[in-house]
């Protein structure tokens, strides 16, 4: 990545971090899930509305570092408003992205590259991942019927 590139995705991830998106907590939810990430010390509270098959409203607090909660942020600015089955394709896709794999963002969701420089650091690319797996863990127990979950990076290598 070029320095200008390097800047504008920093740039990017301290708006999110200063000014995160998604804080306003739901009076009704159809799921929440706690997220834990034990290597850094982020902690996550997720709460989901659905209306219709649609993320209707997304309340995320997180408790760690910058990248953890520049990324809780941007989850919540991407899926709401999306179906469940593309909030789930783009979870998927930023989860495979993060993890170095072959993954293609539709354009529309440029700002999710810049997580993409979190990968030169590996020890932090949990703290990236924690508000999407947090959100699919969720989203899985909803659809099984399950409550609350409760959810830890430490597996998810």
């Amino acid at each position: 990545m070029s320095a200008p590139l390097d800047d504008m995705y920093r740039d990017i991830i301290m708006d999110h971090f200063r000014s995160p998106r998604g804080r306003k907590q739901l009076p009704v939810v159809d799921f929440s899930s706690n997220g834990r990430n034990p290597s850094c010390g982020d902690e996550l509270k997720l709460q989901v509305k659905l209306e219709d098959g649609i993320v209707k409203d997304i309340y995320i607090d997180c408790q760690g570092c910058a990248i953890s909660i520049a990324s809780g942020s941007m989850l919540a600015e991407t899926v709401k408003g999306k179906s469940i089955a593309e909030a789930k394709r783009i979870a998927e896709v930023v989860k495979q992205m993060l993890k170095g794999e072959n993954a293609e963002l539709p354009n529309d969701l440029e700002d999710l590259d810049s997580l993409q420089g979190v990968r030169k650091f590996p020890v932090r690319i949990k703290c990236a991942l924690l508000a999407w797996v947090t959100f699919m863990e969720g989203l899985e127990d909803y659809e099984h019927g399950h409550g609350e979950g409760n959810v830890t990076t430490e597996e998810d290598k």
